[in-house]
This record gives C-alpha cells, structure tokens and sequence, in this order.
C-alpha cells in the first residue's frame, strides 16, 4: 500500500497543497483568496423587494448588491409522499414578504452588474453525502452501479440516519465515491454534516440581517474532509495560525486525523523538501523529459490533451522495435502521473493564460501568478539576507497589480519581514521575467 504525506503551503494571498505518494508529487491544488465565488454560502437575508410580475425578490444578503430569489428556489413543505413536481407554484408575493428574514444560499455568483442568485433550498456538501436538512428523503446517485446496489445503500442510509428523533432529520444524497463507504465512514460523514447544520441554525436566531452563517470549506480544511486517506502519514503546514485553526476544526468534525497534523518549522520553504516546485514547472511544461532520453510533447486544447511521444537520444535497446517498447514503457508511466496533475481544472489553465506575443499557440503564466512567484521569493530571500530593502523589477502588467489588486498581500509581507518593499516597471520585461534586487 502506497504512503501518502500532505504538504500545505499557506499565504494569505494563496494556499497550494501537495499531495505526495513514495516521494513523488501525485496530486497538486491551488486556492487564491480573490478567486473564490460565493457558490454554496449560506446567509441570512433580509427581504428588501418583492417583484410578483416577476415572480421573484431581492433580498439583501450583506454584499453590494441585493440577491435575486425566484419562486422557483423557494423551499417549500410538502406532505408525505408528495412530489415536488406535482404540487402547484404558489405565488411568490404569498410565500414572502417585505422585511422578512430569510436563510438562503447562493447558487449563482454575482455577475457584472447583477446580483448573486440565491435559494431557500439548501443543501450541505460532505465527503460522501449531501445533506438536504428541510428534506426526508435518501437520494443516490444515478452513476451508482445498477438499480439492485443502489437499492441496497438506501436501505443501508435509512438504518443509519435513523428517525428525526432518533437522530436529527434531515435527508440525504449520497454521491458517486460513497458506493464503496463503510458505515463508519457515512456515519462519520451524517454526523458532521449534522453538526454543521446545527450551527448553521443557532447563528441564525442570534445573528443580524446580512450574515454569512456558512461558506464552504477552504482548502485547508477541505485537506482533513476530501484528501486525508488510511495512506495518509502526515499533514505538515507552514503557517502556525493555519495550524491551529486546522487543529480545531479537526477536534470539532474529524477527530480521528487530528494526530496527524504537523506544523512544519523548518528554515527552507516546506515545498523545497520534495521539489515540489520544480515539479509544478514540469506539469507546466510542453515538454517532459525521460530519463533514458526519450520525451514527451504534451498540448492542451479545449476538447482533449494530446500527447506525442519521442525516443529522442535514446538508443539503448538490441533494435528498433525494442526501443519503441521500452520508451513507451517508462512514457506510459509518466503521462499517468502528468494526467493525475491536470485533473479538475487544469494547472496550466488555472496559472497561466494565452501568450499575446504568439496570439494563443503557447501560454505564459498570468500577472497574478508572477505576483504570487514573487511574493514567495522575497520571502524565501528574507529567510537568508537582510537587506535594507527589497526593489521587484518586473513587466508593467505584473508591477500593475501588485500596486491594485496584490497591494494588501504587498503590505502584509512588507510588514511580516519588516522591509519596505518598492516596484519598478521595465516595459521590454518578458511577463513572466522579474528580478528581486537586494538594497
């Protein structure tokens, strides 16, 4: 069975997690602070207009501009055995009313000049499961093997959510990678569910108008729900803030990975221990490399990943056919673990965009990666020199917005190493060239 260590790399700017199987990196995430939507937030809202030709409401959920709920997104009661597609549309204008609190959660983020779109419908999401607490009812999920086993796992859900008194309430959807779960697992899975819910209610009757009383769970604490496996040895992070708060919401909701959280306090940057970055380079390569000369050209578009391979320089083998074989051979091993990193959204999509200087053929990486890339080294510089001041050269685009959108993320380091750091922007700069000069 294959050892598993996770490796977080916390900045308040960024969070990258590397998941690491026998010293090789087999997974790799990025969540960016500025980037993460509204999408599964729960708040409590305020009714502020009711619109019945439109057969909709704005309700204010605290942001800048006012929700939008539709007849459609509202729970609501229905008798046993009765379905929800069979029960006529109440009219929006006697379901709600001005002034009036409402629990919602967003299920479209805001765009452009519109609102979010929100629902009274809500829905948890777990490991395995989603809970639907104003509902009854035990959903499986279609792509679940045949009728015979989902039948069966429904039969096994309602033994182990028991009765609403008994146990709570609330409904369940169990989702694809529940099909193989033990019952400790689903039990494990209903009772933080459960738990969040509850809490989720007690903010409700204690908190104002305009409070978020859920949002879905960073990516580090995601490491503890949807990451951590039987294989996992440790959980090693580089933020001692994160740790602790790592460490609390493990004793609240999965106690039993709590004794494998780590606080790395090493001097050299926790990604350095395994060459994490210079993996991330490889996976954004358009070419990867073999180790007896052959390599591997690899290119994205939207539809599919193509990938060509090259003996290159090596000519090892008896004869040709031989040479093939075995070229292949260690080719089908690497472009197995390239594709384990380009799963979900892919890095090279998610770090880089279009190369304007060759009108899409190639990609360079996005001014926000570059800020980010420069962010860390001034850190990593920090660690071993001490300047009087750290100068960033960098391309107009990048220096850009590190004086916008990055400023707070600027200022925050300036004053965690207590250096000033200054900006300059050289025009002819490659968008992904910078210099750090040490003053």
């Amino acid at each position: 069975m294959a050892t598993q260590d996770i490796l977080i790399n916390w900045a308040p700017q960024e969070t990258r997690v590397a998941i690491v199987e026998n010293g090789a990196v087999q997974e790799f995430h990025v969540e960016r602070a500025l980037e993460r939507g509204l999408v599964g937030n729960i708040y409590l809202g305020k009714v502020s207009r009711v619109l019945p030709g439109m057969q909709s409401a704005f309700v204010d959920i605290g942001l800048d501009r006012a929700a939008f709920l539709h007849v459609a997104d509202l729970h609501a009661a229905l008798p046993a055995g009765r379905r929800a597609e069979d029960a006529p549309l109440v009219p929006i204008e006697r379901q709600v009313f001005e002034g009036q609190t409402l629990t919602v959660q967003v299920i479209k983020d805001p765009i452009g000049t519109k609102g979010a779109r929100v629902s009274t419908q809500v829905s948890i999401a777990g490991r395995m499961l989603v809970h639907l607490p104003q509902d009854q009812h035990i959903g499986i999920s279609q792509k679940i093997g045949s009728p015979e086993t989902r039948d069966q796992l429904r039969a096994r859900m309602q033994a182990l959510v028991g009765t609403p008194k008994a146990g709570g309430g609330g409904g369940f959807i169990l989702r694809t990678n529940a099909e193989e779960a033990s019952d400790e697992e689903l039990v494990e899975d209903i009772a933080y569910l459960r738990k969040t819910w509850s809490l989720v209610r007690q903010r409700a009757v204690s908190k104002p108008p305009g409070t978020l009383l859920h949002q879905d769970l960073s990516l580090v604490e995601r490491v503890l729900r949807d990451l951590t496996t039987e294989a996992t040895q440790s959980i090693r992070i580089d933020s001692r803030m994160q740790f602790e708060a790592l460490q609390a919401f493990g004793r609240t909701y999965m106690p039993a990975v709590v004794d494998k959280l780590e606080h790395y306090r090493g001097e050299r940057p926790i990604f350095d221990l395994f060459g994490i970055e210079e993996d991330v380079a490889r996976a954004l390569a358009r070419r990867v490399d073999l180790k007896s000369g052959g390599y591997l050209i690899i290119d994205q578009t939207e539809a599919l990943t193509t990938v060509d391979v090259n003996t290159g320089g090596f000519v090892g083998a008896r004869n040709f056919d031989d040479t093939i074989f075995k070229t292949n051979l260690e080719a089908a091993g690497a472009i197995a673990r390239q594709l384990r990193q380009r799963t979900r959204e892919s890095l090279a999509h998610m770090l880089c965009q279009p190369c304007p200087t060759c009108e899409g053929r190639a990609q360079v990486k996005t001014p926000r990666s570059v800020c980010y890339d420069i962010l860390r080294e001034i850190l990593r510089e920090a660690r071993q020199f001490n300047p009087r001041e750290f100068r960033v050269v960098a391309s107009a685009a990048v220096v850009e917005m590190m004086l916008d959108e990055e400023s707070v993320h600027l200022a925050g380091l300036s004053e965690f190493i207590g250096k000033p750091i200054s900006l300059s922007a050289e025009p002819g700069m490659n968008p992904e060239q910078y210099d750090i000069v040490l003053l």
